[in-house]
């Protein structure tokens, strides 16, 4: 690390509560009103976690997109996805689904039958990456990772471990291709516990406290549960710490990304480059162009 200058904090930005979906709430640091997005991510929804009755879950039926990728991470619970270009299956705990729209899929989002029927907790994250111009009518592929592929590490003391879905972390390699250089980490820091994770100057980067308080950045920000914490592009390390008093783990995602400065027009679940673009969207998939879901 040595001649790598630390990375100070731009801004803490809070989530706010939404409904998604059928009517299920999902905390989300943006987008929102004061905040549209973050090049080249659009939007970051958390689920939960929240414990269902049986019968309570809720998901997200068909529904289309185009021009971009969505990344779910589960963490608790179990949802089940189909798409309308015959792929299906069922995210566990621990999986993650890399679906690059590209020109357009229709896809539904639910939670599995066995764990809508018995209830029980439900945790999950979903990212949406912007593809650049030349990507977005590409077509539609999913990278399904289960748990036992997703590359984890641990610190020499013990302290601090990490799942590795993009980029690199603790000697590790993502085993997830992405259409632009990036990162996502999955970070846990014991009490006392701190790390210093590499990071390209250019990438936009921001961490997401999923639980517990954390000291984010050369100026040591608190950051805690529900908040999204940006990093000045002033440096090539971002720090990271639990302070040793603290009674909880510090979970959290390290996300960064280069910006791809294009023009972004967003209706709904289309993200393009042009007014254009978007009106194509909605006639393509009016008229079935991107395909239905056959059960």
């Amino acid at each position: 690390m040595a001649g790598q200058s630390l990375r100070t904090v731009a801004g803490v930005i809070n989530s706010v509560e939404t409904l998604e979906g059928a009517g299920f709430l999902v905390r989300r640091p943006f987008p929102k009103s004061s905040f549209s997005e973050f090049d080249p991510f659009l939007l970051l929804d958390e689920l939960g976690p929240v414990d269902l009755a049986p019968g309570q879950a809720k998901g997200a039926p068909d529904h289309p997109h185009r021009g971009f990728e969505t990344v779910t991470y589960i963490l608790d619970g179990c949802l089940e996805h189909k798409d309308s270009v015959g792929n299906a299956g069922v995210l566990q705990p621990g999986d993650v689904q890399w679906m690059t729209a590209g020109a357009g899929v229709v896809h539904s989002e639910m939670p599995e039958a066995t764990f809508t029927q018995t209830g029980g907790r439900l945790h999950g994250i979903q990212l949406w990456v912007n593809l650049p111009s030349q990507d977005k009518m590409m077509p539609p592929r999913y990278q399904e990772i289960p748990a036992s592929r997703i590359p984890s590490a641990q610190s020499e003391d013990g302290l601090v471990t990490v799942r590795v879905i993009a980029g690199e972390a603790l000697g590790e390699t993502a085993v997830i291709e992405t259409r632009m250089p990036m990162v996502y980490l999955h970070y846990t820091l014991q009490p006392g516990a701190s790390i210093l994770q590499p990071m390209p100057q250019e990438y936009n980067t921001f961490a997401y406290v999923l639980d517990g308080v954390g000291l984010f950045g050369a100026d040591r920000e608190r950051g805690e549960d529900g908040q999204m914490i940006i990093f000045a592009p002033d440096g090539e390390t971002v720090a990271i710490a639990n302070p040793e008093d603290a009674l909880t783990p510090l979970d959290l995602l390290l996300i960064g990304g280069v910006p791809l400065k294009e023009p972004v027009i967003r209706y709904g679940p289309f993200v393009m480059n042009t007014e254009v673009e978007i009106m194509q969207a909605i006639a393509d998939y009016q008229a079935g162009r991107m395909g239905r879901i056959y059960v």
